[in-house]
């Protein structure tokens, strides 16, 4: 056998080998991904995520975020009966102002919802509500025997919840719930009700156009100093509190970012390969970079509020010990880049180090810096949101507090609303100042 053929069947081999290599991988990666996300399907219960599904609290809460309820609500202990929008006591009704599809009567009150839907509450704590497809439903509660129904439970329809505890109606046109001690109706309405003024202002159902040029109102103040007045000062959406919790929102994110990159920037030089020729000290830093910031903001704020309390100043101390991190590493990598030449030629003017860096470093690497920091700024705004639920700080506590009454949804969308504004806004000034500060147009 020649060398030739010798070298040729080698080569035959190699190739062989190299497309059987190539096979493994093609089918072989596709696969392991295969089974892992099998597991997953498994591992996480997806299958039962059918029988976990909650539709219809989900529809409940979707129509939560753009309507308000009327609640008409009677003790059933005192037989009182109120009437308040999203049952809240700013927005009650005062006798003699009720809607009109609520009336009052002897020991109860008739109440007409959409599509012919009605409910009454009549004596002994009954209350009958009328489905015109269906039929009527009559409950009673009492503290001996709970809630019971006319209706055997095995007759009911699909939207009637039962128990000896509680029995929840859910319509098109509205819901009924009754327990021993309160039956209550909600019938929705679309908007945000009483977000301008509460029902005990003088300025509630005024159009805009009296308040700018009509007479005025109130006599002892003009109307829109008055009205500016009750609705920075409302109660229920509580304007001026949101807006002090934005500031401190934007605050915690403005001082946690510029005080890291602050931090991180001197930091970053003992970081760069070529600024610091000493092993042992750059890694050292290195490492400390890794640390800070291989912990997430969330987990440093638990252990700051500890250390510190809750407050604004505590989130701002979070992003600041994260970002300063993820800034040194970022920094780090952008002095590694610059060119020597311009700091060879300020050197050749006789400029002190500080100089040298002043003026051939820090022009090299400003677009890249402003550019980082500015964007963490923005990314900042949002992360500010969920650190200040856990601080007690800023607009994510109010978003909390909103969520755990499991009815003010309308204010948590109203809140979500205002974050994105401000993070477009906060878009739109970095972009700005990108553009002054580096010279170019945005």
């Amino acid at each position: 056998m020649t060398t030739a053929t010798i070298d040729m069947t080698a080569a035959k081999s190699a190739a062989d080998r190299l497309i059987a290599r190539k096979r493994l991988v093609a089918f072989g990666v596709p696969g392991i991904v295969l089974v892992y996300l099998t597991y997953i399907f498994f591992a996480f219960d997806i299958p039962g995520l059918a029988d976990r599904m909650r539709l219809d609290n989900a529809a409940i809460l979707v129509s939560d975020s753009y309507s308000y309820k009327t609640h008409v609500t009677r003790d059933n202990r005192s037989g009182e009966i109120s009437v308040a929008k999203e049952g809240e006591r700013r927005g009650t009704y005062p006798e003699g102002r009720l809607p009109d599809w609520v009336t009052m009567t002897d020991g109860g009150a008739e109440i007409v919802l959409p599509h012919g839907h009605r409910v009454t509450f009549g004596p002994d704590n009954t209350a009958t509500y009328v489905h015109p497809d269906w039929g009527t439903l009559t409950l009673q509660a009492s503290r001996a025997d709970g809630v019971t129904m006319s209706v055997p439970e095995a007759d009911l329809p699909d939207w009637v919840t039962h128990s000896s505890a509680r029995v929840d109606i859910r319509t098109e046109a509205g819901r009924l719930s009754m327990t021993r001690n309160r039956t209550e109706v909600f019938r929705y309405f679309f908007g945000w009700e009483l977000f301008w003024f509460t029902l005990d202002s003088p300025y509630h159902d005024v159009g805009l156009a009296r308040i700018l040029v009509g007479e005025r109102i109130d006599p002892e103040r003009s109307n829109i100093a008055g009205a500016w007045h009750d609705f920075w000062n409302n109660a229920m959406w509580r304007h001026k509190e949101v807006a002090w919790a934005l500031g401190e929102t934007v605050l915690m994110a403005f001082l946690g970012t510029f005080g890291a990159a602050m931090i991180a920037l001197p930091l970053a030089f003992a970081a760069a390969r070529n600024f610091m020729p000493v092993l042992l000290v750059r890694g050292l830093v290195r490492r400390v970079f890794d640390f800070v910031r291989g912990v997430d903001a969330l987990i440093w704020t638990i252990i700051l509020s500890r250390a510190f309390g809750p407050g604004p100043l505590t989130g701002a101390l979070a992003i600041l010990v994260t970002d300063s991190g993820s800034f040194g590493k970022l920094f780090s990598e952008a002095l590694e880049n610059v060119d020597r030449k311009q700091i060879e030629g300020i050197t050749s003017t006789g400029a002190a180090p500080v100089q040298r860096y002043r003026f051939g470093v820090i022009p090299q690497i400003m677009p890249v810096l402003l550019s980082q920091v500015l964007y963490f700024l923005e990314s900042n705004t949002r992360s500010a949101t969920i650190i200040g639920a856990i601080t007690g700080g800023g607009i994510g506590l109010m978003i909390t507090q909103a969520i755990q009454t499991q009815k003010d949804w309308e204010e948590v969308t109203y809140y979500i609303v205002l974050i994105v504004l401000i993070v477009i806004a906060m878009d739109w000034f970095s972009g700005w100042l990108r553009g002054r500060l580096i010279g170019r147009s945005q």
